[in-house]
């Protein structure tokens, strides 16, 4: 747990004390970046989300009530509707290519094969439904433990696993219909 109990930094931010804001922000942007990135594949486009997350939690922190669930859980929900809102400009567009460097020069292969396989993840990821997705990227990626992803999505640790073996196999079936992974 953090030093600071998050819910009386939540009361600070409702009441407009910045400092309050400034540790919100520190300890859900990489949850919060992470959860765009994995989504998109694109580091520009999940680091403008992520923006725009933060001045909705300003915005909005006065509607925030609790309800038993953590601070993170009402964060996601103001991602997930970004991320709507995104793909809903987006229809139509092509995706743009991440435009980082493949190679620092130290295993140029071993570096385009690690893309290659990122890249595929991402666009697997797309075929799950939002909380498959949320189930994968917090279990495998963010490596969060059963319990916690079960507090995050207001479900039993139950239901998690069932949706965690769901997601698995759907990932699989994605993966297999994008074409883009060879074991």
């Amino acid at each position: 747990m953090h030093a600071i109990d998050e819910r009386d930094l939540i009361r600070r931010a409702q009441e407009g004390e910045r400092e309050a804001f400034a540790e919100l922000y520190d300890r859900h942007y990489l949850a919060i970046y992470n959860y765009f990135y994995y989504r998109l594949g694109d580091r520009e486009t999940a680091e403008d989300l992520t923006a725009d997350l933060f001045v909705r939690m300003v915005e909005k922190i006065d509607r925030y009530r609790d309800r038993g669930r953590p601070f993170l859980a009402w964060l996601y929900t103001i991602a997930r509707n970004l991320l709507t809102d995104h793909y809903r400009r987006r229809r139509g567009e092509a995706v743009p290519l991440d435009d980082l460097p493949l190679s620092d020069g130290k295993n140029p292969p071993t570096e385009v094969e690690h893309r290659l396989a990122v890249d595929c993840l991402h666009r697997a990821l797309r075929h799950l439904t939002a909380d498959q997705q949320q189930v994968i990227i917090n279990r495998f990626l963010e490596k969060r433990s059963i319990n916690k992803v079960a507090e995050l999505l207001g479900k039993t640790e139950g239901a998690v696993k069932a949706m965690q073996h769901r997601a698995l196999a759907a990932l699989r079936r994605a993966i297999e219909k994008e074409g883009c992974y060879e074991p």
